[in-house]
């Protein structure tokens, strides 16, 4: 039976896998990072945070201008970070792109009452992109509703069928405290995985989905866009899954400091690197995936360092 999690005890979690991983990881330099990439697998710097999140707006740019009226193609995009999305507006304006042929797949959306959190929810990801991306955009530029994609309650089916449809030239992530990617956590420590958290096979089967937000999901949101007020949000929501991830050409992860820390920053790329995948650390599933990017802003990746403050 695995150790029982630091963190949470009835959850799995990186505080549940060997040591010695999180030991080599944590020493890790900002140069041994950049030496992490292998074929399939690229870490890349960006020393300015403009160069980084212009970087990032670019890859909706690229992913847009590859659509035709009979190939179309998108982009699936996180809420965390942000930053980028204002950006990508200013683009899309600026080089006169038509989305007529474009697609975009939001990764998640909150659950509460049974049902997705209403467009008008304060936390709400269909609202942020909205507010920061789509409403910035010349109505004569923007793309149809229709191709507009959410994990939405009534339409997962729907939602996962799409990305046999259409062609997701990229797939945008952050990454959270409990190293996953979307909102695809670790799973709690109950039933057939009370003493092994599940196989990388069994994970890789999970498609959008409603799932049971772990603790440390739902402080890092309560600390990164609730003021720290925990009780208000929502314990469940709705996320893209490894199937959909499998079926888009690229995965792209952007880390600018804001969302994990410099430990986090460093056991994830360590884990793809070196193919040792865990389903406590849902991101290091990302070790099978054949096109993988680690995007990092230079600056926040720092050293782990025991200090008192």
């Amino acid at each position: 039976m695995r150790k029982k999690s630091m963190l949470a005890e009835s959850w799995w979690d990186y505080t549940t896998i060997d040591e010695q991983i999180m030991r080599d990881a944590a020493k890790l330099t900002a140069e041994d990072i950049l030496q992490l990439s292998r074929p399939g697998f690229k870490v890349i710097f960006h020393d300015t945070l403009e160069s980084f999140y212009l970087a990032e707006a670019l890859q909706y740019i690229d992913a847009w201008q590859q659509a035709t009226p009979s190939a179309p193609t998108g982009i699936c995009g996180p809420i965390g970070p942000t930053e980028q999305l204002p950006l990508v507006a200013q683009l899309v304006n600026s080089l006169d792109i038509s989305l007529k042929n474009c697609h975009f797949w939001g990764m998640d959306e909150w659950y509460e009452n049974g049902t997705e959190v209403p467009a008008t929810h304060p936390l709400s990801f269909v609202k942020a992109n909205n507010d920061l991306l789509f409403n910035h955009i010349k109505p004569e530029l923007r793309m149809p509703d229709e191709n507009i994609h959410y994990p939405l309650a009534s339409t997962l089916a729907e939602y996962t069928k799409s990305f046999d449809e259409i062609r997701c030239v990229t797939m945008q992530g952050g990454q959270g405290d409990a190293k996953h990617w979307a909102f695809n956590d670790p799973l709690p420590r109950s039933g057939k995985y009370i003493d092994n958290p599940p196989t990388p096979e069994e994970y890789r089967q999970l498609s959008a989905r409603i799932v049971d937000l772990h603790p440390i999901t739902l402080m890092q949101n309560a600390r990164t866009s609730g003021g720290g007020y925990v009780v208000g949000v929502p314990q469940q929501a709705l996320t893209v899954g490894p199937v959909e991830t499998w079926k888009s050409e690229r995965v792209s992860i952007w880390q600018a400091g804001n969302h994990d820390n410099a430990f986090g920053m460093r056991l994830t790329p360590f884990m793809i690197s070196k193919g040792l995948v865990d389903t406590a650390v849902p991101m290091s599933l990302l070790a099978d995936h054949p096109n993988v990017e680690f995007h990092y802003y230079r600056p926040a990746i720092k050293s782990v360092t025991t200090e008192m403050h």
